[in-house]
């Protein structure tokens, strides 16, 4: 692997929430960073600007995940803003973080949904993980996104997410091992309740579910998006070379 002060990372989502929390703990541990955004591109760009302030470089590309046949020109823009940037052809690491959430009670589940929700968390992370491959330098790091709630079962709207989430874990495990003759470790990263605007915002905005929670949590706070971020970077690190094809969950001990 490139040393740290070279090292890149891609970081799909991060104009905001978590995404934006991995990209500034990235840069915080002497990472460069490409910022992907599907829409919001002025937050993206507050983004750049932050890494910027770090003493990091950074780039912000417009990307939707869902559109896999876009993948090979986005790649191509990557490539462009590596040789032109950074004097490279590759990167370092790859946070494949960009999702929504997706409410499906039962008997109100529709077949769109399920097929939506499999086409953001599954379907674009490994289209888009198979297109840049190429581009990840060996020794590098891929990290997933997973969820709590693929361990435990939070409330039944969230269930055809938390299945994505479970789809995305094995395939995780097989890419980890696929990967791992050119020293690049595969990883998931399993957030818990955290503070964000997922879900419409309740876990950052509203007390009484805060406060329920919080007593689920054996460190007895709902975390936020810095938490997450900080977990990243660790995985990310030069020294999580001997960990790979592990579900690592970021809860604070959630329903432990």
């Amino acid at each position: 692997m490139t040393t740290a002060q070279k090292r890149i990372a891609l970081v799909t989502g991060s104009n905001r929430g978590i995404g934006r929390s991995e990209a500034l703990a990235l840069a915080r541990s002497g990472v460069d960073v490409i910022v992907t955004y599907r829409t919001g591109e002025q937050q993206a760009t507050g983004v750049v600007d932050e890494i910027a302030a770090l003493g990091r470089r950074a780039r912000a590309l417009q990307l939707d995940v869902t559109d896999s046949d876009s993948f090979d020109a986005f790649a191509a823009r990557v490539r462009t803003e590596l040789a032109d940037g950074w004097g490279r052809d590759s990167i370092d690491i790859l946070v494949n973080n960009a999702g929504a959430a997706a409410w499906t009670p039962l008997g109100t589940i529709e077949a769109q949904t399920v097929r939506d929700a499999f086409e953001i968390h599954v379907v674009g992370v490994v289209m888009l993980t198979q297109t840049l491959e190429p581009l990840i330098a060996d020794g590098g790091r891929i990290i997933n996104t997973s969820s709590g709630l693929s361990r435990f079962v939070g409330e039944n709207g969230y269930s055809i997410y938390a299945a994505t989430k479970g789809a995305i874990e094995v395939w995780t495990r097989y890419l980890a091992q696929g990967l791992a003759p050119r020293g690049i470790t595969v990883n998931a990263i399993a957030p818990g309740a955290t503070a964000t605007d997922f879900g419409g915002g309740a876990l950052r905005d509203d007390d009484r579910v805060r406060e329920f929670l919080s007593g689920v949590i054996a460190m007895g706070h709902v975390g936020g998006p810095d938490d997450i971020g900080s977990a990243v970077a660790g995985l990310a690190s030069e020294n999580m070379g001997w960990v790979t094809g592990q579900r690592v969950e970021a809860s604070g001990g959630m329903r432990l």
